[in-house]
């Protein structure tokens, strides 16, 4: 009987695996992975922010220190300015050139790129475009990269398996994968809005990276959760 049911378990997991390919899933994503991943890249970006600190009324209204005769300047220090680190994601268009969100480097006073090689490099940014959310970022080195390749997204369908690789969280190197839950969407974050919604994870420091087909191929930027 127990020789019986191992058979048994045993044509239910090959009609379960004949059933998953023939619904279209992908079977083979390391492989795309491993081709894919090296024209992607980290990005931490630093910027100068800057902040009012308590002096030491510790917090107290201004009508309150008025009220007691204490001069309101003496309420407050100066504003002081403080460096700030961000993270996100881009992609390797061409040569040393590199394309991202521009909510990613918006006022950064300095940008370093980090390739899944672990090499990292200041890069320049050389233009940028708010109205779509574009960046498109250089850095000076004489190497060779390997850039992605590009897809048509306007033949990407609803159901399609799609996958992101990106920096979420400062990780880097993350993977995900998901299908494509809607396309067309407009939710108010830029003047040209035309987003694929993808059920692939997609966090904070996810933004600027790479949506690929099962092609290996980019058929749009991640860029909002």
């Amino acid at each position: 009987m127990i020789k019986l049911f191992q058979h048994l378990f045993i044509v239910v997991l090959f009609t379960l695996s004949a059933a998953l390919n023939a619904a279209g899933l992908p079977d083979d994503i390391s492989s795309l992975v491993e081709n894919s991943a090296p024209a992607v890249v980290n990005i931490t970006s630093k910027k100068e922010v800057t902040q009012r600190q308590a002096g030491g009324y510790g917090g107290i209204p201004d009508e309150i220190l008025e009220r007691f005769g204490m001069p309101r300047q003496y309420g407050e220090m100066p504003q002081q300015k403080r460096e700030s680190l961000s993270y996100g994601s881009g992609f390797i268009l061409k040569e040393n050139f590199i394309l991202t969100n521009f909510h990613v480097v918006e006022d950064a006073t300095e940008v370093i790129v980090s390739l899944s090689d672990r090499r990292e490099f200041t890069a320049e940014i050389i233009g940028v475009d708010p109205l779509s959310d574009l960046a498109v970022l250089q850095i000076d080195s004489k190497d060779k990269f390997i850039p992605v390749g590009f897809g048509d997204s306007d033949k990407a369908r609803i159901g399609d398996w799609v996958i992101a690789i990106g920096n979420p969280f400062g990780l880097g190197g993350t993977v995900t994968s998901g299908i494509i839950s809607a396309r067309n969407r407009s939710i108010g974050l830029s003047r040209y809005e035309d987003y694929i919604q993808t059920d692939a994870s997609i966090n904070s420091g996810n933004s600027g990276g790479p949506l690929f087909d099962m092609n290996g191929k980019v058929i749009g930027i991640n860029t909002a959760i």
